[in-house]
C-alpha cells in the first residue's frame, strides 16, 4: 500500500510539473520518452546495426550440450584475413562457449587473445554496454586486432603496432553478455537476465570455468575493462569477483583493477549532469536548462524510490528521468549525442553493418564452430529486460573494493553526451571512501601520450579519474593510441606517473 501511494505521489507531481508552464509542456511532447523497444530499435539503428533476430533463444540446440562446467574452444583463424602470414598457433586466438552452471540452458560465447610476450601478462576482459550489445563491436571498431574492409576481409588496424604492443603485455577476453547477445544462446528465457546479480553471477560462473580450463593463467592479474552501460555491469562483476574470493567459493580469481569508460553508474547525479552539460557545450539554451532541470527533483525522487521499493519504481524512473535527457535531445536537432562534435544523417549516426555482415558469413561462422546460429549485435529484448536495472545506484558497492586495494579508473571522452565526463567526475568526486578528501583535493596533471597532451588525469590511491581530450563515446575508436597507451600503464600500475604540474581540478563540483 506503502508502495503504492509512493508512486502515485511521484506521477502526479510529474503530471503538475508538465502542467506548469505552457511552454516546457510543448518541450515535454516533442521530447517525450518512447516505448522501450522503441528506444531499443532506435539504439541498434544509429549504428546501422539489422540483427536478423531479437535474441538468441534457441530451441533444440541443447541436445548434446557441453561437458557441465567446461569451456568449449578452438584455437581459429578469421577467414579472408589480409596478409596475415601468420599460423593458427602463432595468433593464439581462440573462441568458444562456456554452459553457464547456475542458468538452466545458457551458453557464453567469447574471443581470448593471448600475450604474444608471456603467459603470465595479465588477463583483461572487455564488456560492451547497450545493455545487450556484443563485445565483438569494440573488437573490430575500438580496441581489437582486426577493422573490417567493405569488401568483408580483415585487415590489421591502423594501430596495429600498438595492438600488438597490448598484446605483449595483456591477454583479453571479449565476451557477448548477457545471454542472448551475439553468439551467446539459450533454449530456455528464463536465463534472460533482468538485474546486475544475474549479470555478475554468470560472468562469474565464466570465469571460474575459463580458469579451471586454463590454469596457466589461474594466478595472472586479473583487469576489468568496459564503456557504456557497462558502467553497470563492470561494479557488480568486480564486486562479485571480490565476494567470491573472500568466501573462497572457487578458484582465487587475482583481480587487481577495473575499468570504466563513459559508463552509467550513478544515475540519480549523471542525470542531473546532463543539462548542465549541455548547456556548457551550447548544445541548450539557459532558459531551456532552466526548464529541463524542473525534472530533476521529480526524477532524483524517483531513482530513490527505485532503490528502496523495486520494479515498479524502476521501471518509472526510467521513464520520468530519460525525459531530461530527450528533452535535450529534441533541442539539439541531429547533433550525435555520443560525440556532439558530429551531426548525425537522419536516423544513423555510426555506421557499423560490416560488422554484422562479416560476422554472419558461413565461413567465418564455420571457421568459429557457432553452427547456423546468427549473430545478435545488440539486443533489443536484452535491452528491455534489463530496463528495471537501469536506475539503480552501481557506485556503492565501489568503496569496497577501493578500501580492499582494488584500483579503479574512470575516463570519458570530452565531447560524449549520453554519458558525459562531467556526470562521472561528479560520481567520483562525490563517492564517499577513505581517501576522498585527499582525492578531491588531488592536483589536476597532464595525461601525455608521445609528447603530446591527451587528456587531464587526477589521481589519489586506489582511484584515477581522467577525461580524454578530442573523444567522444567511444574513446578507443576515437583516439586509439591514447587507449591503448592509458591500458598498458594502467594495468602496469604506471597510469599516475605523470608530470608533477598541477592545474585546476577536473571538474567544478
Amino acid at each position: 500500500m506503502e508502495r503504492s501511494v509512493s508512486l502515485s505521489v511521484l506521477f502526479a507531481f510529474l503530471f503538475l510539473f508538465t502542467l506548469s508552464s505552457a511552454k516546457f509542456n510543448d518541450d515535454l511532447r516533442l521530447a517525450r520518452s518512447n516505448l522501450p523497444s522503441v528506444e531499443a530499435e532506435k539504439l541498434i539503428r544509429e549504428l546501422n546495426l539489422f540483427p536478423k533476430n531479437d535474441l538468441n533463444v534457441i530451441d533444440g540446440r541443447d541436445s548434446s550440450p557441453p561437458p557441465k562446467n567446461k569451456i568449449v574452444e578452438k584455437r581459429f583463424a578469421f577467414p579472408n584475413l589480409v596478409e596475415s602470414g601468420v599460423s593458427v598457433e602463432d595468433l593464439g586466438h581462440h573462441a568458444g562457449y562456456y554452459n553457464i552452471e547456475h542458468s538452466h540452458a545458457a551458453r557464453m560465447f567469447y574471443f581470448f587473445f593471448e600475450s604474444r610476450n608471456s603467459k603470465k601478462d595479465p588477463i583483461v576482459i572487455w564488456l560492451t554496454g547497450g545493455p545487450g550489445c556484443s563485445s565483438e563491436l569494440a573488437m573490430f571498431y575500438e580496441n581489437g586486432p582486426f577493422t573490417i574492409a567493405n569488401n568483408l576481409s580483415l585487415v590489421w588496424n591502423e594501430y596495429e603496432q600498438n595492438f600488438l604492443m597490448t598484446l605483449q603485455a595483456s591477454n583479453l577476453l571479449y565476451v557477448d553478455q548477457p545471454t542472448g547477445t551475439g553468439f551467446s544462446y539459450t533454449s530456455d528465457k528464463r536465463d534472460i537476465r533482468h538485474n546486475e546479480d544475474g549479470v555478475s553471477n554468470d560472468l562469474y560462473d565464466f570465469l571460474q570455468a575459463f580458469f579451471a580450463e586454463h590454469p596457466e593463467f589461474a594466478d595472472n592479474d586479473f583487469f576489468i575493462t568496459g564503456e557504456s552501460y557497462a558502467g553497470h555491469y563492470i561494479p557488480a562483476f568486480a564486486a562479485r569477483v571480490h565476494r567470491g574470493n573472500k568466501a573462497k567459493e572457487g578458484i582465487h580469481i587475482n583481480l587487481k583493477g577495473f575499468a570504466i569508460g563513459n559508463g552509467l553508474t550513478d544515475p540519480a547525479i549523471q542525470y542531473k549532469a546532463y543539462t548542465d552539460y549541455a548547456l556548457d557545450m551550447g548544445i541548450i539554451t539557459k532558459s531551456a536548462h532552466d526548464r529541463i532541470n524542473k525534472v530533476v527533483p521529480v526524477c532524483e525522487t524517483a531513482i530513490k524510490l527505485c532503490g528502496t521499493d523495486g520494479t515498479i519504481s524502476c521501471m518509472a524512473s526510467y521513464f520520468v528521468c530519460n525525459t531530461i535527457f530527450s528533452s535535450i535531445i529534441a533541442l539539439a536537432g541531429n547533433i550525435n549525442y555520443y560525440d556532439v562534435r558530429k551531426k548525425c544523417e537522419g536516423s544513423l549516426c555510426y555506421d557499423f553493418s560490416n560488422m554484422e555482415k562479416f560476422l554472419n558469413q558461413k565461413s567465418v561462422r564455420d571457421a568459429l564452430e557457432v553452427g547456423d546460429l546468427d549473430f545478435v549485435s545488440c539486443s533489443p529484448t536484452v535491452y528491455q529486460a534489463m530496463l528495471v536495472d537501469w536506475m539503480r545506484n552501481l557506485e556503492v558497492g565501489i568503496p569496497t573494493l577501493l578500501e580492499d586495494g582494488v584500483n579503479l579508473l574512470v575516463y570519458a571522452g570530452e565531447y560524449d553526451l549520453i554519458c558525459n565526463w562531467l556526470g562521472n567526475s561528479r560520481w567520483v568526486h562525490a563517492m564517499e571512501w577513505s581517501g576522498q578528501q585527499k582525492f578531491v583535493a588531488s592536483p589536476e596533471v597532464p595525461f601525455v601520450v608521445n609528447g603530446s597532451e591527451a587528456g587531464v588525469l587526477k589521481s589519489h590511491g586506489a582511484l584515477t579519474f581522467l577525461k580524454v581530450h578530442d573523444a567522444g563515446h567511444m574513446v578507443p575508436m576515437d583516439q586509439p593510441e591514447a587507449a591503448l597507451e592509458m591500458l598498458r600503464r594502467w594495468t602496469q600500475g604506471k597510469l599516475s606517473e605523470a608530470p608533477s604540474e598541477s592545474g585546476q581540478l577536473v571538474a567544478e563540483m
